[in-house]
């Protein structure tokens, strides 16, 4: 991302949509404006040239790093609004102060983190205020912002579809249980038609705006508003009778329209074997459908499902409280109230699908949990408050009363009986203007609660909010500030830190030419692209699964195979990564079978049995002989027995199967000081035989013809 960055920067905004990236995925090449969301570079560039314009003259690496950080405070301030329209300032403001600290947030907006997501959760969660704000204002002007700042969410992130698709959801909810109301039409007409349009001009997402499944729910519930909204227009014009005859036929017009719709959307979507669903989409409805039919997806770390512990990581104390908030939400419930318990509902279960998630999940927590602590400390300060008043109140009475006793009553009988008449008058008054004031007042006393057990309960709060601030600075500190490519630990002996990632990229940086190709898993394609500078077969972006799959083959093959798989893509290094050493356990090794059955997906002759013994992953010495004698295992283990004489692997906690053997149609080039990375040379072919050849026996030319002719083989099959 970097790179595209630097392009745009440099050869302006026309020049990149239309840039072909030659340099990745060779030899295909990549058209960079039709397969990335510009909404991050974009970004970057414009504070880069806002910048530059105020002279203040900023490298580009500098801008990307506080990009992140810079969106982290918009985001703050978007949940302060968003909590605000909800449940006041002050649960505005607690919201924000926790969603600043929430770690989940913070592993993508920390300074130095260049990713969709630093933007895009800022422009998720100002897309949900703006349209909250047109649900409760009733402007077209909000309702327009509301659409561009979806636009831009469009750009930014393809988690949009989590927009699309919840705000229908709640507009239904809405009409369902009565609440229909026209700021509901303002609010959702705009988005679905200026958004969508306005979506469609991003190239990455194209038509998909309305072609796709993900989409189909906003045009269904833009419809059922609409003859909603008729039915609500007509009502106010005609007589009950003539209303009822005028709603049967607006419904069953409706009725009409509705199928008809659902039948071109059926017929449209048909044909496809998904439905018109995306791989990821399919991922989130059924779990298992990327292990079954998508393993490029499922082999993403970010799409496994997570670990209770990742949510107490992430959330933290914010998992106790969103249950209070849940229920200070009902008290009352409003259009917004719901809204955001809906927002908050399907996060969670989305969260629990992909671990990548809980950042869609994060500000719903922060929001539920502001209104949680905010309703409890209004409570226990007001219960404080009327405590004390009414100690002052119960002091008074009991003056009043000292006071009254001393006081030397006149006889009744001296006073005269127009005094008596006036004084019940009087009487009568002020029990009849008392009555609604102690009314309120007992309706307070119900949530009041004794000082002592407030003053208790404060404390408590506040020391569950100091428990998340140094959790959070914890988290921030140990997990997600240090550099992913440069790793650190920590041992009885100190700190070590592990350099090998940028050891190896300056070797190929200084050390091979700049047109040589590299080849290697996708996770390391961006990295290589950025800081060696040279062109590689895959990367990050994934966008081609057939590209993917031939390396997986290639990793997956003997070394013969392998060789001539990478020799017909021009590649010469190989790049591995290996922890048998130190006890890295994000190596190559440990993300073998996904490489075994992303290539099996494309090429029917890799099998995933024939690398397991009886249904396990080994490498020891009763691993299977296909897994011993693939290209990932040898570029992994050559030499390996040589550094402690046992090949002792501290990641799979065994020794190694196969320890002696020599490599034919590769050299090792490269082997950084902790064997993290290893980079590997293809070996020139083999000149062809000149000269004579041995003279074979005299036979019939026919019969060697008719020989000749079966034995020839088909060299695709």
């Amino acid at each position: 991302m970097l790179c595209q960055l630097q392009f745009l920067t440099k050869n302006g905004i026309y020049d990149f949509w239309n840039w072909f990236d030659d340099r990745t995925w060779y030899p295909l090449g990549r058209v960079i404006g039709g397969t990335v969301y510009p909404g991050l570079t974009l970004t970057a560039g414009t504070l880069w040239w806002i910048l530059n314009s105020l002279n203040i003259p900023l490298s580009v690496e500098t801008v990307c790093v506080f990009t992140a950080p810079t969106f982290s405070a918009l985001a703050a301030w978007a949940t302060y609004l968003l909590t605000k329209e909800v449940k006041g300032t002050g649960a505005g403001l607690t919201a924000a102060a926790l969603l600043a600290m929430v770690p989940s947030y913070i592993s993508r907006s920390v300074a130095g983190s260049y990713d969709n997501e630093a933007v895009a959760i800022f422009a998720l969660i100002f897309t949900f205020y703006l349209y909250i704000k047109t649900l409760n204002t009733g402007s077209l002007f909000y309702a327009t912002l509301n659409a561009l700042a979806y636009f831009y969410m469009v750009c930014s992130w393809g988690g949009y579809t989590f927009i699309i698709n919840l705000i229908p959801m709640h507009a239904l909810l809405c009409i369902v249980t009565g609440r229909y109301s026209p700021r509901l039409y303002i609010a959702y007409a705009p988005l679905v038609i200026l958004g969508t349009l306005l979506a469609a001009l991003v190239p990455v997402v194209g038509f998909n705006a309305v072609m796709t499944s993900e989409h189909f729910a906003s045009f269904l519930v833009f419809l059922i508003l609409n003859v909603v909204g008729l039915v609500y227009y007509i009502k106010g014009m005609l007589t009950p009778k003539m209303f009822k005859v005028a709603v049967t036929l607006v419904v069953s017009a409706g009725l009409i329209v509705c199928c008809a719709v659902v039948a071109v959307l059926v017929a449209l979507v048909a044909s496809s074997p998904t439905k018109g669903w995306s791989g990821r989409s399919l991922s989130l409805l059924d779990p298992t459908y990327a292990s079954k039919y998508i393993p490029i997806i499922a082999s993403v770390s970010e799409h496994q499902p997570p670990t209770w512990p990742s949510y107490f990581m992430d959330i933290n104390v914010l998992a106790f409280l969103v249950p209070a908030g849940i229920i200070a939400c009902f008290l009352p419930l409003t259009d917004a109230s719901s809204f955001v318990i809906l927002y908050l509902v399907t996060s969670v279960y989305f969260s629990g699908v992909m671990v990548r998630l809980m950042l869609v999940l994060a500000p719903a927590a922060c929001i539920m949990s502001g209104i949680a602590l905010s309703s409890a400390f209004g409570v226990f300060t007001r219960s404080i408050k009327f405590a004390s008043i009414g100690k002052q109140d119960d002091a008074g009475d009991i003056g009043n009363g000292v006071t009254q006793n001393h006081v030397v009553k006149p006889d009744r009988n001296e006073e005269p009986p127009k005094e008596k008449a006036s004084r019940k008058k009087k009487k009568e008054k002020e029990n009849v203007e008392k009555a609604p004031t102690a009314a309120k007042k007992s309706e307070r006393r119900l949530l009041m609660l004794p000082m002592e057990a407030s003053v208790v309960a404060i404390l408590l709060l506040v020391l569950l909010g100091a428990f998340y601030v140094v959790h959070c600075v914890w988290a921030a500190a140990e997990a997600y500030s240090a550099p992913s490519i440069v790793l650190t630990s920590q041992s009885h002996d100190g700190l070590h830190v592990f350099d090998d990632f940028r050891e190896a990229y300056a070797w190929l940086s200084h050390n091979t030419d700049v047109d040589d190709k590299v080849a290697s898993w996708w996770d390391y394609g961006y990295q290589t692209t950025a800081m060696a500078n040279r062109t590689v077969i895959v990367d990050n972006n994934t966008w081609n699964n057939t590209h993917i799959a031939t390396v997986g083959t290639a990793m997956s093959s003997p070394e013969k195979a392998a060789w001539e798989i990478f020799n017909s893509l021009d590649v010469k290094y190989v790049l591995v990564v290996f922890g048998g050493l130190v006890g890295y356990p994000s190596d190559d090794i440990n993300k073998f079978l996904w490489m075994v059955r992303i290539g099996g997906g494309v090429f029917p002759h890799i099998k995933e049995p024939d690398y397991l013994r009886d249904g396990q992953y080994r490498i020891d010495n009763m691993a299977t002989p296909t897994m011993l004698n693939c290209l990932m295992y040898k570029l992994s283990y050559y030499r390996f027995v040589e550094t402690d004489g046992k090949g002792f692997d501290r990641v799979r906690r065994t020794e190694i199967g196969k320890k002696h053997f020599k490599l034919t149609h590769f050299e090792e080039v490269f082997t950084t000081h902790h064997w993290m990375v290893r980079i590997y040379k293809l070996k020139p072919p083999k000149n062809r035989l000149r000269g004579k050849t041995k003279k074979s026996k005299s036979k019939p030319t026919s019969t060697i013809s008719k020989r000749s002719a079966t034995q020839k083989k088909n060299p695709w099959q």
